[in-house]
């Protein structure tokens, strides 16, 4: 089953388990636990809520006066989440991390600057890194409630996690650098060698003296 899938699914369990909820809600609800880092459509919510359904984990009931369904978790649901809860994410059930397979796709395809490839993302993340770091440094020092908590602790997951990336890609342009497959640093003013002092004048040349 796909991971984003999964953790959908499961993030609109255990909203569901802390009371009854309609679709247009339960989005909302999400976004704001994880900082809208997450977007997600109304369509993801209600097709994922659908497969809930099928699944025996939520209930849907009546219409209410505005049109809207309200759904329920049932006890087959509350356990997922208490399941959910206390198994840990293993690293196998992650998404494949795109950048690692760009890199290594660089490393072997001819033509391809893996230098290039590198300092292009290096840049992209360090931008995003100096956007995650402000958006930490204009929060309020002490969140305000469970929501503002559950933002923080996204936040700073993305904040470690490109902190990890921007060391990862130095790692990479070293390790390229050591085993000089297509990729050769950049050539600094400090590297390139002195030119060569003008030699003297051999005897018998123009400006010697008779």
């Amino acid at each position: 089953m796909h991971t984003a899938y999964v953790s959908i699914r499961h993030g609109l369990l255990a909203l569901l388990s802390q009371g009854p909820r309609y679709g247009y809600q339960l989005r909302a609800e999400f976004e704001a636990s994880t900082g809208a880092t997450w977007p997600l459509n109304i369509g993801q919510v209600y097709s994922t809520l659908s497969r809930l359904e099928r699944d025996g984990l939520v209930t849907k009931g009546e219409a209410d006066a505005e049109g809207r369904f309200v759904y329920n978790i049932t006890p087959a649901g509350e356990e997922e989440v208490r399941r959910w809860f206390a198994t840990p994410v293993a690293r196998a059930d992650r998404p494949r991390d795109e950048l690692a397979i760009k890199l290594a796709m660089a490393v072997t395809t001819p033509g391809v600057d893996v230098r290039d490839v590198v300092q292009a993302q290096r840049t992209a993340t360090l931008r995003t890194l100096r956007d995650l770091t402000r958006l930490k440094a204009d929060a309020p020092a002490v969140p305000a409630g469970p929501a503002e908590s559950a933002w923080r602790l996204v936040l700073e997951s993305m904040i470690f996690q490109a902190e990890a990336e921007v060391r990862w890609l130095d790692h990479c342009e070293a390790f390229m650098t050591r085993i000089d497959v297509g990729f050769r640093p950049a050539v600094r003013v400090a590297d390139e060698p002195p030119a060569p002092e003008p030699s003297a004048p051999a005897p018998g040349r123009t400006g010697e003296r008779r």
